[in-house]
C-alpha cells in the first residue's frame, strides 16, 4: 500500500488520483525507466499501453516498469 510522503498514512484511491485523508496531499502514479530511473512517456494506443524512455532506453516492457506516487 502507498504511503503519504508528509505523515506516512495510506492513500485512498480517487479518480485518477490518490488522496491522503490526514493532511489532504494529492499523489498521482509516474511510471519510471527501471534503468535510469527517469520518468517514462505512456503511449496509449488503440488500447495497449507502451512505456517509452525518451533518455535513450526505448520502449520499457510493463514487466520492467518502476511505478511511483509523486505529489501533484
Amino acid at each position: 500500500m502507498a504511503q503519504c510522503e508528509v505523515c506516512r498514512q495510506t492513500l485512498v484511491a480517487r479518480g485518477d488520483a490518490l488522496n491522503c485523508p490526514a493532511c489532504v496531499q494529492d499523489y498521482r502514479e509516474q511510471a519510471q525507466c527501471p534503468d535510469c530511473g527517469q520518468p517514462l512517456d505512456i503511449l496509449k494506443v488503440c488500447g495497449a499501453v507502451d512505456y517509452f524512455c525518451p533518455h535513450g532506453d526505448g520502449l520499457i516492457a510493463k514487466k520492467r516498469v518502476t511505478l511511483s506516487f509523486v505529489p501533484r
